[in-house]
C-alpha cells in the first residue's frame, strides 16, 4: 500500500529541522492516491484528483502544490455527506439538491481540510502561500472524475472518503505532496 512518500517526507522535516507528527497525509500526484500514516504504519489509502493543470506551487497557476504542508484547519464537522461550501461557510444545500447548471462547476463539498505551506519561498509567503492559495482537501459533485487530475489545484476525494478522512486527522498533522 505505500506510496514510497515517507521518505521524502523524512528527508524535508529533517532539512526544516522540524518534528515529524505521528499521523500524517502522504499525497502522490503520479498515483492520484493519499495515503494515511500514523506512527510510520499505512492505516489507509483512498484515490484522489489532483490539478487538471501540471502541479505549482505559483499563485493563479491552479496546480496543486508539492512539498510539505500541515493541516491547518479543518471545516464543516458533522455537516450531511455532499453539502456544498462556498467560502469555507456551508449553503445549507447538498450538491444533488441543485439545479444541473449549479452542479456543472467542481463544488466543495462535504468537508475541508485547509493547509498550509511549511516551506518559506516554496509553499509559504509571497506567490506562493498554499493557505492563501485556498489549498484544500474536499469532497467533489464530479466523483466520477476521482482517480484522475481534474481538480482546480486542491486534492478531491469521494464524499464518504472525506468524511472518513475529516474524523481520522487533527489540525496540525502535517501533509506531504509529491
Amino acid at each position: 500500500m505505500s506510496l514510497d512518500l515517507n521518505q521524502p517526507y523524512t528527508h524535508k522535516i529533517e532539512a526544516l529541522k522540524i518534528k515529524p507528527s505521528a499521523r500524517r497525509l502522504l499525497v502522490s500526484i503520479a498515483d492520484q492516491r493519499v495515503e494515511l500514516v500514523e506512527n510510520n504504519r499505512a492505516i489507509s489509502a483512498f484515490r484522489v484528483s489532483t490539478s487538471l493543470k501540471p502541479p505549482s506551487n505559483l499563485q493563479d497557476s491552479n496546480g496543486t502544490p508539492s512539498g510539505l504542508h500541515r493541516i491547518a484547519q479543518k471545516i464543516g464537522s458533522g455537516a450531511p455527506i455532499g453539502e456544498v461550501f462556498k467560502g469555507r461557510v456551508s449553503i445549507g444545500r447538498r450538491y444533488d439538491e441543485l439545479d444541473e447548471e449549479a452542479q456543472r462547476p467542481n463544488l466543495i463539498t462535504t468537508r475541508i481540510l485547509w493547509l498550509e505551506g511549511l516551506e518559506a519561498g516554496f509553499n509559504q509567503g509571497n506567490g506562493c502561500d498554499s493557505y492563501q492559495r485556498y489549498i484544500y482537501f474536499h469532497g467533489t459533485n464530479h466523483e466520477d472524475k476521482i482517480g484522475q487530475p481534474a481538480s482546480g489545484g486542491c486534492v478531491q476525494l469521494l464524499n464518504q472518503e472525506m468524511a472518513e478522512l475529516f474524523d481520522a486527522v487533527e489540525a496540525g498533522d502535517h501533509v506531504y505532496i509529491g
